[in-house]
């Protein structure tokens, strides 16, 4: 959904703001690939769904299901990983997860394009 109202007494949402979750269509491999990609903890995995959440708190990112075919991921990350360092070493760390590089931004920004293990894709900023 959208938009979904979480009823009372919720346990999976419970210790979040006013924002609990951002719920995205995913396998469960790629719940995993996201927390090895971020380095934060696995907080749900449970009949195929995964959900991580920063170590400092803050809503969890979650993923279940199947994504449709032929259809984008309405969940687009663009990342920027820190400490800089080499991009290129940043890729490969990346495809090494399980991502799969698809390209470079065509407007010269430097970012490059990358796919996720479902394909849906993701954009690595370019080091300050």
């Amino acid at each position: 959904n959208e938009f979904c109202v979480i009823g009372a007494g919720n346990e999976f949402l419970s210790d979040c703001g006013f924002v609990g979750a951002v719920a995205g269509d995913g396998s469960h491999a790629v719940g995993l690939f996201w927390r090895q990609v971020l380095g934060w903890p696995l907080v749900w995995d449970h009949e195929q769904e995964t959900a991580i959440r920063s170590p400092l708190a803050g809503p969890k990112l979650t993923w279940g299901g199947v994504r449709p075919s032929g259809k984008r991921n309405r969940l687009s990350f663009d990342i920027a990983p820190t400490p800089p360092g080499n991009q290129q070493a940043e890729v490969a760390r990346l495809v090494s997860l399980g991502a799969i590089r698809l390209g470079s931004d065509p407007g010269e920004s430097g970012q490059i394009v990358m796919a996720d293990p479902d394909g849906s894709e993701f954009r690595l900023l370019p080091y300050p």
